[in-house]
């Protein structure tokens, strides 16, 4: 790993946490260090996840790292079992741990016949990738642990959301935006929304959806599993921008074999009309340059919107994905993953006036002739409380609207 500057890639093991602790009528047991646990508390906490007895630790000595002792493990579990009750304990090992070599699925196996709760661990302790792939591992971990019966009662007005990452930017608005999206459209209620808003219970009965819809790549294997499981098929689409919206819900009624509330659907389309209009005029009137966007952030994130700002007539310069693209085939997007922190921003340093949508960090980075906004993780001097500000869907599309004018404007 090269000298970071700024904020390092997360681990796999951190995305395991944030994943696991919105999970209600469970706990999240750290085997490791306190100080690795107050840390990271802090860090979860900027994603308003609720922590009150959600996180505990049991702290280590140097007894326990020289000597394998796996007394304080053991007593944690029983008391976490007797005081708290969860459904579910979720033992996860530090960096530290998975190091010596603790062997914590054997600790799980002796300890499950003296605890009520489940106990399931994760042990790599972070070596395993970064956080999209402890996100896709959690994702289908819930899949494969809890998703029963195999074959559960269908409700044809349920559909599942996979993919919404606590650590997203503004990620509780772009659901809140969803869920009114498919109230809207088709009269639909949200089961489940997997790593966000779910209990034990409703991951249960999470094959009984008629739909899944998927915001990223790493929840795919989970919606597959669930298409095997339980035969609920699954879209794989952001709602960027109207008409990115509209094509998303043309899809699903396709896939559903429902049809969309009229009075919605002319409104989409009449916001689409004023969007060319106002493209055609802007071009006409007001541009001598070509307007340009660099888009920075998580690969569902650029892909969404890329569309959105063509739908302008934007060219985009640059994509820089803040993740490893390894298991991503990007051939024919030009969407590039920087293994060294100085290249990445020595290239953001060269962006100027642009549209240029991004984590808090880089687009502090990129030069001030730049119109910029913050839709990407990490943002560290910002906390998600509002959930009614979304970039997704109808009225994400209204707001990014204000900043494509607001462009438009510093571009005369």
């Amino acid at each position: 790993m090269s000298l970071c500057r700024n904020y390092p890639t997360p681990s796999n093991r951190m995305a395991v946490m944030w994943s696991l602790m919105p999970i209600k009528n469970s706990v999240v047991l750290e085997y490791g260090p306190a100080g690795t646990t107050h840390f990271g508390a802090g860090f979860y906490g900027s994603f308003d996840i609720d922590l009150e007895n959600s996180l505990f630790t049991t702290h280590i000595s140097e007894d326990d790292i020289i000597m394998g002792d796996v007394s304080r493990l053991e007593k944690a579990i029983l008391e976490v079992d007797e005081n708290y009750k969860p459904e579910v304990i979720f033992i996860v090992a530090s960096a530290v741990v998975a190091v010596i070599g603790t062997d914590i699925k054997g600790v799980c196996t002796y300890m499950q016949d003296k605890v009520k709760a489940k106990l399931i661990c994760f042990d790599d302790g972070g070596f395993g990738g970064d956080y999209t792939m402890g996100i896709e591992n959690t994702y289908t971990l819930f899949v494969k642990e809890f998703a029963l019966p195999e074959n559960p009662i269908k409700n044809l007005d349920k559909y599942n959301i996979l993919g919404a990452s606590a650590a997203s930017y503004r990620i509780r608005s772009d659901i809140w935006e969803i869920k009114d999206l498919m109230k809207r459209s088709f009269n639909m209620e949200n089961g489940v929304t997997l790593g966000l808003e779910a209990g034990i219970e409703d991951l249960k009965n999470m094959g009984g959806a008629a739909l899944n819809i998927v915001l990223r790549k790493e929840a795919l294997p989970a919606a597959k599993l669930l298409k095997e499981k339980f035969g609920t098929p699954y879209i794989y689409q952001c709602p960027y921008g109207y008409t990115g919206t509209l094509e998303w819900i043309n899809e699903m009624a396709e896939i559903l074999s429902k049809e969309i509330n009229i009075p919605f659907k002319k409104q989409l389309e009449e916001k689409i009309k004023d969007v060319r209009d106002m493209s055609r005029m802007m071009m006409a009137t007001r541009m001598r340059i070509q307007p340009t966007a660099s888009i920075i952030g998580d690969y569902d994130i650029i892909i969404g919107l890329s569309n959105f700002c063509k739908e302008f007539g934007f060219i985009i310069d640059k994509k820089i994905c803040n993740h490893s693209l390894k298991n991503i085939d990007t051939e024919n997007e030009n969407i590039v993953s920087y293994k060294k922190e100085k290249d990445k921003i020595n290239d953001l340093k060269n962006i100027k006036g642009q549209l240029v949508f991004g984590d808090e960090i880089s687009i502090g980075i990129c030069d001030n002739s730049n119109t910029k906004v913050c839709v990407s993780f990490p943002y560290p001097s910002k906390t998600q409380i509002a959930t009614h500000l979304p970039f997704m869907g109808e009225r994400g599309t209204d707001y990014l609207m204000e900043i494509i004018r607001e462009y438009f404007s510093n571009m005369r």
